[in-house]
């Protein structure tokens, strides 16, 4: 243990110039599938578990589920598969670029389901007609706060077409404003109680636009035959976006068609299901030609937005691709974690990994070393990693070492945090605070879970803080964060 205030000798191979969520310091786990954003093809979950069919509706994109492919496996006319949503399917399918399926029971992220969430990339609600479990709106808000693609689709206020008390009004509103995940608002956007008989919504002039002007074709109107429209709050979430909009209403008020992010993931809302209809579908139910509607762009509206939720198209928007893989490999996911590679991998304070002698590294020669100044002075070293979210396990440990030259017995003038931040750099926890009170001869193990971040990419982080007379000094060294 040192004995008193000195200064310290560091490598001079900084650090420099990394900021804490530089994309050069994530580590992007491999687990057996390829993050979307590389992906030759893009993964579609379409909704049919929340009575989706009931009444005259009939939002199906074929009647074989999961697999559309089942029922006409080379697809190149809407009634070659059957469903109301079968000219959607059919597009996307046509491409090649596109892997299509149908969810019929509880969704869930990070299961072992064919359909589970995290194995696609974007997700359509259209027009759902039953409430989320709790568990299903934390999977749908996970998803999407790690990198998948969210596409909700309402209707008119009263349009509860199975007679539950709940329309599609109140049940998106109910899965933003009361999830486990963020319901502070998280998209920047409520849907609003309406009912519009009318109109031909135009979209607004920006021609960068990836959904207004994507692969599909150039969006001008839509169509609202009985549907609603959103109020945005762009204080709540500045990536919030009215994209078209009912006549004689701009800005913030009357969007018909908006786009946002949250998280890693993007999001999309259409106020009617009318302009998603093809016409042709289940016998009995009474269907509209909303997609072909020579009045409106609604093909391109739908296919352009579906390609830049998935990741397949860009813009300037961020967000998109994917949110998460469906398995689980054993693994030590954290790079450099004896940092015997130097200054590669981890965001650190100038000079904090070194192989100085004037402390000694737990094995090899390299370690980190924070403060140790004996003045005032933050010293900081963090690491992005993604937890595979099928993985039940994660074991976040470090060796840690502390001298001090402070005598209190009872004051904690220099500290270690040991935080998780998400993705936005807000912290999610604190896992402990150590200080001079804590030293010791020798370094000592520290273990902590982070099983309950699986399907999120996190950065873990170190921040020392130290007073502004009698140093302390924190080494750590052979960190993991073993997962299976």
């Amino acid at each position: 243990m040192l004995g008193s205030s000195r200064s310290r000798h560091r490598l001079t191979t900084a650090l420099a110039g990394f900021a804490l969520l530089a994309t050069g310091a994530a580590l992007q786990v491999g687990t057996g599938a390829a993050p979307a954003h590389a992906a030759t093809t893009y993964r579609v979950l379409f909704d049919d578990g929340h009575a989706e069919e009931a009444g005259n509706a009939d939002w199906i994109i074929s009647t074989s589920k999961p697999d559309p492919l089942a029922e006409d496996s080379s697809p190149s006319s809407e009634t070659d598969w059957t469903g109301a949503l079968s000219s959607w399917g059919v597009d996307l399918q046509k491409t090649g670029s596109y892997s299509l399926k149908t969810a019929t029971s509880a969704l869930t992220y990070g299961g072992s389901s064919t359909t589970d969430l995290s194995n696609f990339d974007a997700l359509v609600l259209p027009e759902p007609n039953t409430l989320f479990t709790t568990a299903e709106k934390t999977a749908i808000m996970n998803f999407v706060n790690n990198g998948g693609g969210l596409f909700m689709i309402s209707d008119h206020t009263g349009a509860d077409r199975n007679n539950d008390g709940y329309d599609a009004v109140k049940i998106l509103n109910d899965l933003m404003t009361n999830n486990s995940v963020d319901s502070s608002d998280p998209f920047g956007f409520s849907i609003d109680s309406l009912d519009i008989s009318s109109g031909y919504p135009a979209a607004i002039s920006d021609s960068t636009d990836p959904v207004l002007n994507g692969s599909f074709g150039t969006v001008t109107k839509s169509l609202i035959a009985d549907g609603t429209t959103a109020t945005l709050k762009p204080s709540d979430n500045s990536n919030v976006k009215g994209l078209v909009y009912r006549s004689g209403y701009s800005g913030n008020t009357g969007a018909f068609f908006l786009t946002s992010t949250f998280g890693s993931g993007r999001v999309a809302f259409w106020g009617d299901s009318s302009p998603i209809d093809d016409g042709t579908g289940q016998s009995g139910n009474t269907l509209y030609d909303g997609w072909n509607d020579s009045g409106a762009t609604n093909a391109a509206l739908a296919l352009n937005a579906t390609a830049w939720l998935t990741g397949a198209s860009s813009g300037s928007s961020g967000g998109g691709g994917g949110g998460g893989t469906g398995t689980c490999t054993a693994a030590q996911l954290l790079g450099n974690n004896g940092f015997e590679s130097g200054n590669t991998t981890w965001s650190a304070t100038s000079g904090a990994i070194t192989n100085s002698s004037s402390e000694s590294a737990r094995t090899g020669s390299y370690y980190a070393w924070l403060d140790g100044y004996g003045s005032s002075h933050t010293d900081t070293l963090s690491q992005s990693v993604t937890i595979p979210s099928a993985c039940t396990t994660a074991a976040l440990s470090f060796y840690l070492h502390i001298d001090t030259a402070e005598t209190s017995t009872s004051t904690a003038y220099d500290t270690l945090k040991v935080q998780v931040l998400n993705s936005s750099g807000t912290v999610l926890t604190t896992l402990a605070t150590y200080s001079n009170l804590n030293a010791a001869s020798g370094y000592t193990q520290r273990s902590f879970s982070l099983a309950s971040y699986a399907g999120q990419t996190v950065t873990l982080k170190f921040t020392g803080a130290e007073g502004s007379t009698l140093q302390t000094s924190f080494v750590i060294d052979d960190t993991a964060l073993n997962v299976s």
